[in-house]
C-alpha cells in the first residue's frame, strides 16, 4: 500500500460517515498553530509577519486539544510558527494521538534531533539495550560523543517525561524547498539542508514516519524538485507533500517592504503553476506523493477543481482563520461559527473566473487537495482513481537518488553567502553576487530568470552592505 491501512481507513471512514448524514461542510484536517514564533525567516511565508505584533503570544495546551476535538478532523498538522519552539509539545502530541488523531508536525527540522535525543534519553532510562541504536547513531555522526553520554547517563525521572516517540499515527513534515543550495537561500540561512538530512537520517533509524514538504515558486527548476525527490525517496522518506507558491498579501507586503524585491518574479500565476506541475502525474508514479491524483490533474491543468478551504481550516492565536490558511478576513470563536458566518460563494476560482481577486493564482494544497478527496466537481472514474493511488503498491526507494549531489551549496563551499563572504574577506569590489548564479553586479539589485530561486537573503543584504561600504 501507499499509505498505512490504519490511517487510510480512518480518513475514508471520516469522509463515508459525514456522506452518509448528508453534513455539507466538515473537517478533513485541521490545520493547528500554537504559536507564530519562529527561528527562521522563509522567504515567501508571510506568517510571522502577518502576526508580527503577537509572536509571544501562545495557544493554551488545553485549548489546542479542545479545538481539535471541536472540528473532529482525523488529522491534524501541528505547525506555526516552528511548532518545536511551543513549550508543550511533547504534551500537545500526544494528547492529539489519544484522541485518535494522526499528527503531522511540519517543522523546519532544526530541532527535530534535539526531541529524538530527548526520546532516546526517556527510553535508554529504562531500557539499556538500546545502546547499539545509540552506537549506530553514534557512527552515523548523527549524535556527538557529548550526546551519547547524556541519553545514557539519564535518570529514571527522564522516562517520566512526555517525548514524541515513532508510531504509524505520527509523521515528521519537514519543510524542503530543494537541494541544497536552493532550500539554505530560501529559508535564508546556510546549513539548514544539511541539519534537515541528518535529522531525516536519523528520524529513520529510530523508526518515525517522515515526510517532506515543499512549495514550488516561479523560480523553481523542476529538474531539481525531481532530484529532490529521487535524493530523499532514497534516505527512505515516506512520501511528499508538494504545493504551488501563492502571492498572499502577507507575503507580498514582507517581500516588498523587507527585501525589496517585486512579488511578481518569485510567485506563480495559474499558467505558470500548469507548466511547473506538468509531470506531477509521472512523479505520483515513481515517488510516493501525498494527494489525490484528482489534485495532481488539477495542478497539470487537465481538469478544474472548487476551493474547499472549509475542509482544512486553520486554528491559531486569534482563532478559526478565515476563509483559509493563506487569506484572511477574519478571525471566528468556534469552527461552527466559521463555517456559517462566512459565504463561502465569494471565494475561490470557478469555471476560470475568480470570485474574489486573491484567489485568482491560488492552486495550492489547502484549498484544492480536499476537493479531490470529497468528490467536487466529480468525474466517472475519479474514485476508482484515489482508491488505487492510495492502495495499489507504493513506489520503490529510488536508487538514483544516490548519485544526485544533493549537497551543492555550503557543504562544499558553494553557499549563497560564500561569493559576498569572499569579497568582505578579500576586499575585492567586484566580486559577483551568488544570488543569481549567473553573476550581477553586486551594486544592482539581483534579477530574476537566472537560475537563482527567487530572493535574498537578510544575512547576505548585510554582507553585501559591508562591500558597498568598503567600496565607499
Amino acid at each position: 500500500m501507499r499509505f498505512p491501512l490504519a490511517l487510510s481507513a480512518k480518513i475514508a471512514g471520516h469522509i463515508i460517515k459525514h456522506k452518509l448524514r448528508r453534513t455539507p461542510k466538515f473537517a478533513m484536517v485541521l490545520q493547528l498553530e500554537p504559536l507564530h514564533t519562529c527561528n527562521l525567516t522563509c522567504t515567501g511565508c508571510g506568517r510571522i509577519r502577518e502576526y508580527s505584533t503577537s509572536l509571544k503570544d501562545m495557544v493554551p495546551l488545553e485549548k489546542c486539544l479542545a479545538v481539535a476535538e471541536e472540528c473532529d478532523a482525523p488529522m491534524v498538522s501541528i505547525c506555526g510558527g516552528e511548532p518545536l519552539i511551543y513549550p508543550r509539545i511533547e504534551e500537545l502530541v500526544n494528547g492529539i494521538l489519544r484522541q485518535g488523531r494522526i499528527v503531522y508536525i511540519c517543522t523546519n527540522g532544526m530541532f527535530m534531533r534535539k526531541k529524538m535525543k530527548d526520546y532516546l534519553a526517556a527510553r535508554y532510562a529504562s531500557d539499556p539495550s538500546l545502546e547499539a541504536l545509540v552506537s549506530k547513531l553514534l557512527d552515523e555522526k548523527l549524535i556527538t560523543e557529548k550526546d551519547a553520554e547524556a541519553i545514557r547517563k539519564a535518570d529514571p525521572a527522564a522516562a517520566q517525561k512526555p517525548v514524541i516517540a515513532p508510531t504509524k499515527w505520527l509523521y515528521w513534515n519537514v519543510h524542503i524547498d530543494g537541494l541544497e543550495y536552493t532550500h539554505d537561500l530560501i529559508v535564508e540561512r546556510e546549513g539548514v539542508f544539511k541539519e534537515c538530512v541528518e535529522a531525516i537520517r536519523m528520524a529513520k533509524l529510530l523508526g518515525y514516519q517522515v515526510a517532506t514538504n515543499t512549495t514550488v515558486y516561479r523560480e523553481t527548476d523542476v529538474r531539481e524538485i525531481e532530484d529532490m525527490f529521487k535524493f530523499f525517496s532514497w534516505l527512505g522518506v515516506d512520501g511528499h507533500t508538494i504545493s504551488p507558491g501563492y502571492d498572499y498579501d502577507a507575503a507580498k507586503k514582507d517581500m516588498v517592504k523587507r527585501l525589496g524585491k517585486d512579488p511578481r518574479e518569485f510567485f506563480l500565476t495559474r499558467d505558470m503553476t500548469r507548466k511547473k506541475f506538468e509531470r506531477i502525474l509521472e512523479w505520483g508514479k515513481q515517488f510516493t506523493i501525498f494527494g489525490t491524483p484528482v489534485y495532481q490533474e488539477f495542478l497539470a491543468g487537465i481538469r478544474e477543481l472548487t476551493c474547499t478551504a472549509w475542509a482544512i481550516p486553520t486554528y491559531n492565536i486569534r482563532g478559526w482563520k478565515a476563509p483559509c490558511y493563506l487569506m484572511t478576513d477574519g478571525h471566528y470563536s468556534t469552527y461552527q461559527e466559521m463555517l456559517e458566518k462566512v459565504d463561502w460563494n465569494k471565494y475561490g476560482v470557478v469555471n476560470g473566473v475568480a470570485r474574489d481577486p486573491r484567489c485568482e493564482n491560488c492552486m495550492v494544497h489547502c484549498g484544492y487537495d480536499p476537493s479531490g478527496a470529497l468528490g467536487t466537481n466529480y468525474q466517472r472514474g475519479d474514485n476508482w482513481k484515489n482508491f488505487k493511488y492510495n492502495f495499489w503498491p507504493r513506489p520503490k526507494p529510488c536508487a538514483e537518488g544516490a548519485k544526485v549531489n544533493a549537497f551543492n551549496g555550503a557543504s562544499v563551499g558553494k553557499g549563497h553567502l560564500a561569493e559576498a563572504k569572499a569579497a568582505i574577506k578579500s576586499g575585492l569590489a567586484g566580486a559577483k553576487s551568488a544570488f543569481a548564479r549567473g553573476g550581477n553586479d553586486l551594486q544592482t539589485q539581483p534579477v530574476a530568470g537566472n537560475g537563482g530561486c527567487g530572493s535574498g537573503t537578510s544575512a547576505r543584504d548585510e554582507l553585501l552592505a559591508k562591500i558597498r561600504r568598503k567600496e565607499d
